[in-house]
């Protein structure tokens, strides 16, 4: 087997055998095939394809290049949740108390952000004093005593998907179904999990803008966790406007903290609700989809799920006062309005450029290496089918940076679409599917 033979073989829409998938994963995590051979294949695979065989293939493959975790020693059925992001997207740090309320174990590890916002681990290195490294047994023994622990991804889970992912980020070839699905499910695959959940954006500020599109990955990444033995459900949701107000690290976890004491903004709490709520019914908390919604409905009303969140904080060594004081995390320096240049109704709020406005005002990263301010980032006052005069503010940019700030306000403004028509606002959750 040689990889010449194989990049000639997918260029002219061959199909890889799982034997050669194989070759080249292990080859180019060991560093046996170079950098242009694995971006020449990559690029066929981007044009040509894969099917699903060589999807399901080249996901295993990936999976099987690191270590495969063990939650055994963790009681109950531990159910994952993955996204694959968003503008503003907090989910994991509500539905996971969420869950943990109804009796659903979460025993989670997410991952850095790289471009508009943090990801999830970034959100809570926010916390003052919070640890998003643990030791496996002490990771283990706070999902059996407070139901819940959020870590980081280790670098042996999946190796071969953070370097073939790193490559795909400088070569064109992110956007293609098999490269999302192999990367995602991959990783979910080897996290140790018995069930997954998905939330798959759809729209401007999603890898997918197309339904068509972001169904096909639902279906793919469904049909794999299922082939795998986890039972996986996808669901389909808007990402064509940020979701919830806040975007940025701090920011959003205070939103998360409010959606938790029942004062979140309506998508927000809709859509964690619908995730939890599938979490807690193949978690076997619930009967049905429709009772585990229940639940979890009940868990924010009770406030179960808040001294979850309390516990969680905790555990991993975060300040949880943070719960009723806001003032404890790091505070900014400057504060940009942005005010509307007309009067009329908001019409579109252009999520990707929204994300673009909180990397220029320091909540993201454009490289790797790059620090992010926790305190940076945007808060929206005005969301799709809100009125504003003249004047009157839409959004609030918070940064460290006085020239950051500015500039991500200038690029904001930008992303606000205004007209005498009030629209209605896009169906939040899409389809449901893997129930």
């Amino acid at each position: 087997m040689n990889m010449n033979d194989m990049i000639i073989k997918k260029r002219d829409k061959g199909v890889l055998t799982e034997e050669e998938i194989q070759f080249f994963v292990k080859g180019y995590t060991e560093g046996a095939v170079p950098d242009y051979q694995a971006s020449a294949l990559l690029m066929a695979i981007y044009f040509n394809g894969m099917n699903k065989e060589e999807t399901y293939a080249l996901t295993t493959a990936m999976r099987d290049s690191g270590d495969i975790v063990d939650l055994s020693a963790i009681r109950g059925i531990k159910v994952d949740k993955h996204s694959t992001g968003g503008v503003g997207d907090k989910t994991t740090l509500i539905v996971g108390p969420m869950a943990a309320a109804c009796g659903v174990p979460i025993a989670k590890m997410s991952g850095r952000g790289l471009g508009f916002t943090g990801g999830t681990v970034d959100k809570m290195e926010s916390i003052p004093g919070f640890r998003t490294t643990l030791e496996e047994q002490e990771f283990v023994n706070l999902v059996n005593e407070n139901g819940i622990s959020v870590i980081g991804q280790t670098g042996s889970i999946a190796p071969a998907d953070k370097k073939i992912y790193a490559l795909r980020d400088v070569t064109g070839t992110v956007e293609n179904l098999s490269l999302i699905t192999s990367s995602i499910m991959s990783k979910k695959l080897a996290s140790g999990s018995d069930a997954i959940v998905l939330d798959v954006k759809c729209g401007d500020g999603a890898f997918m803008e197309s339904l068509e599109d972001a169904r096909r990955l639902g279906e793919l990444m469904v049909e794999i966790g299922n082939a795998d033995g986890k039972r996986t459900a996808a669901v389909i949701t808007d990402m064509d406007q940020p979701l919830g107000r806040a975007v940025g690290n701090s920011l959003e976890v205070i939103e998360a903290i409010e959606t938790l004491k029942g004062n979140g903004p309506e998508d927000i709490t809709l859509l964690s609700q619908t995730l939890a709520g599938i979490m807690v019914y193949l978690g076997g908390k619930a009967a049905s989809p429709e009772e585990g919604y229940r639940m979890a409905g009940e868990s924010l009303q009770s406030g179960a799920a808040l001294e979850k969140m309390r516990l969680f904080i905790k555990g991993q060594g975060g300040d949880p006062r943070i719960l009723d004081d806001a003032g404890l995390f790091p505070q900014h320096q400057f504060a940009v309005e942005v005010t509307s240049p007309g009067a009329g109704f908001i019409q579109k709020i252009k999520a990707r450029q929204v994300g673009i406005a909180s990397q220029h005002a320091g909540a993201g990263r454009a490289a790797k290496g790059d620090a992010i301010d926790m305190t940076a980032g945007i808060y929206l006052h005005k969301k799709v089918g809100d009125a504003a005069l003249e004047g009157e503010t839409l959004a609030t940019v918070f940064a460290n940076d006085e020239q950051k700030a500015a500039a991500a306000a200038e690029e904001l403004l930008s992303a606000y679409q205004i007209g005498e028509e009030m629209l209605q606002t896009n169906k939040l959750i899409k389809e449901i599917i893997g129930l």
